[in-house]
């Protein structure tokens, strides 16, 4: 019988995530927030670590040089903030753990390639992350429209503003002509 503590774990669960291993190298699309605005950053590396792969709290470590300067981000899988996770590239390694990647750089960097059906690996079809992706695809296009909508209202009132302003200009002529 199920704990309640299962129970919630379960609640909180994606239903599929990516088979992702150390020696993996990814493209791990995550949601960013900025003030009121929320965009996907891609953030690509070599997974030097697997934590808990059957919880609700399993996590990648992801590792890249970015400007001479390693970065080490970890994500959580089952995180809703996690848009997808792509497997670019699969190595043969023999440790969960990779910390000695860390002192490697260049040649001494590279691992054996192992052929994968990438096809096969990446395809997982999580409903509700297709539907939020689907969800702000249109409340963008929706801001996008609205935006255009508002510029051409403001546009065309200022269009009537020179139309009136030339109008009265001519009026004025015309006057001062019949004045004289």
């Amino acid at each position: 019988m199920p704990s309640v503590i299962d129970n919630i774990n379960q609640r909180y669960k994606k239903s599929a995530v990516v088979d992702v291993r150390s020696g993996d190298t990814v493209r791990v699309h995550q949601k960013i927030r900025e003030g009121n605005k929320e965009r996907v950053q891609i953030f690509q590396g070599l997974v030097i670590r697997t934590d808990q792969k059957g919880s609700h709290t399993s996590r990648i470590t992801v590792r890249r040089i970015s400007s001479g300067v390693g970065v080490e981000k970890s994500f959580l899988m089952h995180s809703p903030l996690i848009v997808k996770v792509e497997v670019t590239k699969r190595s043969k390694v023999r440790r969960n753990y990779l910390s000695y990647m860390r002192t490697r750089t260049g040649k001494s960097a590279r691992r054996a390639g192992v052929d994968f059906d990438s096809d096969s690996v990446n395809s997982v079809h999580d409903a509700a992350a297709e539907a939020e992706e689907a969800k702000l695809k249109e409340e963008a296009a929706k801001e996008a429209a609205a935006k255009a909508e508002a510029k051409a209202a403001e546009d065309a009132a200022n269009e009537a503003k020179v139309q009136a302003a030339l109008a009265s200009h001519e009026a004025a002529a015309d006057s001062d002509e019949s004045a004289k």
